[in-house]
């Protein structure tokens, strides 16, 4: 069993297809069903059942699959560290961050980063916390932002930022005129969320859980500004983080009763070799300027 037998393997299954993975490799394909069966014969075992142009793992090549993904990534990794220990390395950050902090905490320090880095490219994922820590996992990011509450063992992660959920309310909405909402009340409310997979839907799932209420949901939607429009339009209500409520004079943001208050961290694989670029960028994080600190000039 050698790494070019593992790479075709990696591919046929990616793609359901020994065409689509010859094409992809630009290999002939009698070349990869070659190196298929001499694989399983060395194995002696059956890895793919063939249905004419498709084909699927049969249990045995399941069993496979789960190593190949974690022997080419180490593969990989310990070629991009020996790459950077010669300097030719190009600096690369590929790193998923959830809608609300995409919108309103990470642009200027995307931004600043770049100013101070300027060699260092930057690809931004936006997507769910579910998503983000799947693609996290199977190596299509090397960073990701995650809510420190559901950080999995599989990945290690720093805090950046501390941030409290806020209740969002019309301004002509009954409860705009309290202190600050109970969960119980909050609940009692039709609610605009985000939709399932979202960090902001997981804690709003939690909370209902704590008082054993079953949310009533109007609306659900990843469109900040629409959830704040329906929420003046006195359709719901809904909640969010702070950082996300700038002065708007038709909206009012209290706090629950007992706050919720959310870590948010940059984590990455505990497995994984994290490069010279997303060090940098990891590190910057930790820095926590100031925000005068992150306008460029």
């Amino acid at each position: 069993m050698d790494l070019k037998q593992l790479r075709y393997f990696h591919e046929i299954v990616r793609l359901g297809s020994f065409t689509k993975a010859a094409e992809i490799l630009h290999v002939a394909q009698p070349a990869i069903s070659v190196a298929i069966r001499k694989l399983e014969a060395e194995l002696e075992l059956q890895l793919f059942q063939r249905h004419d142009r498709k084909v699927s793992l049969t249990a045995e090549g399941e069993r496979l699959w789960l190593h190949t993904q974690r022997i080419l990534q180490a593969v990989d990794d310990a070629h991009l560290e020996m790459q950077e220990l010669k300097g030719l390395s190009k600096g690369e950050v590929r790193v998923g961050i959830p809608g609300m902090m995409g919108s309103y905490y990470f642009p200027p320090v995307l931004m600043a980063f770049r100013h101070r880095y300027p060699h260092i490219s930057l690809q931004v994922i936006e997507g769910g916390t579910w998503q983000l820590q799947q693609m996290l996992e199977t190596a299509q990011l090397d960073l990701a932002v995650i809510v420190q509450d559901f950080l999995p063992a599989t990945l290690e992660a720093r805090v950046i930022v501390r941030e409290e959920m806020r209740v969002v309310v019309g301004r002509e909405h009954p409860l705009a005129q309290q202190a600050a909402v109970s969960i119980e009340d909050f609940f009692k409310e039709e609610l605009v969320l985000f939709r399932n997979g979202y960090f902001h839907r997981k804690i709003v799932d939690r909370l209902a859980a704590t008082v054993g209420i079953e949310p009533v949901i109007g609306f659900e939607t990843n469109l900040i500004p629409l959830i704040k429009s329906i929420i003046k339009q006195g359709f719901g209500i809904s909640t969010l983080l702070a950082m996300a409520l700038e002065n708007d004079p038709e909206l009012v943001d209290l706090p629950f009763t007992e706050p919720v208050w959310l870590d948010l961290c940059i984590a990455w694989r505990r497995d994984g070799y994290l490069s010279r670029a997303n060090q940098a960028f990891v590190d910057f994080l930790l820095e926590k300027p100031e925000p005068s600190a992150l306008r460029v000039n």
